[in-house]
């Protein structure tokens, strides 16, 4: 076959898919993605307590999700060492931003801090419930983990809405934005 031909007949051939991640790559990815949004959970209830104080009426609230995020979190980073998974090249940045947001959240009040966690949650139980659909039968005490996990996101989302969170100002704004964000971030703690 000549050169022009071969070009010719690897120009129409369409381009090949990206490959689907063996199944150590998806549990690498997941257990990834999963100690980076626990890390960035906390650094949200970080920043938003430490605007908010000790006074606000939701600070036994905050301080509860942190605790229950701080416990994912370590079950996550014991899963990094175990696997030897890398953690994400993102972590130094979710270090900055999770605070950021946290403390930007709070900066506009309590309901806004509460629309935070309900945004972040709505993301989560979608990620999450898309983990779980993906773990194989070999894998049956991560998917526990994430299923575990996903009913207790839920349970902060529903904390968040009872406390107001849908009163904020700007909420479907603010929310949404937030949503864009935590999707951002997934997509790049599974890849970096």
């Amino acid at each position: 076959m000549t050169v022009r031909r071969l070009a010719e007949s690897s120009a129409e051939r369409p381009p090949p898919a990206a490959a689907d991640p063996s199944p150590r790559q998806l549990v690498e990815r997941i257990i990834r993605v999963d100690q980076a949004g626990e890390y960035g959970a906390v650094r949200i209830y970080q920043g938003q307590r430490a605007v908010l104080g000790r006074r606000a009426s939701c600070a036994e609230t905050l301080r509860h999700l942190e605790e229950q995020e701080r416990q994912h979190l370590a079950t996550f980073n014991r899963l990094l060492g175990e696997r030897r998974v890398r953690p994400t090249l993102m972590q130094p940045l979710w270090h900055l931003v999770g605070f950021a947001l946290g403390a930007g959240t709070a900066l506009l009040g309590e309901k806004a801090a509460m629309a935070c966690t309900v945004a972040i949650e709505e993301v989560i139980d979608e990620h999450y419930a898309g983990q779980a659909a993906q773990l194989g039968d070999d894998e049956v005490l991560l998917r526990q983990t994430v299923v575990e996990y996903r009913a207790d996101e839920l349970a902060h989302r529903d904390i968040g809405l009872a406390a107001g969170a849908e009163r904020a100002p700007g909420y479907a704004m603010l929310t949404g934005a937030i949503k864009t964000g935590s999707r951002l971030a997934i997509w790049l703690s599974e890849r970096l």
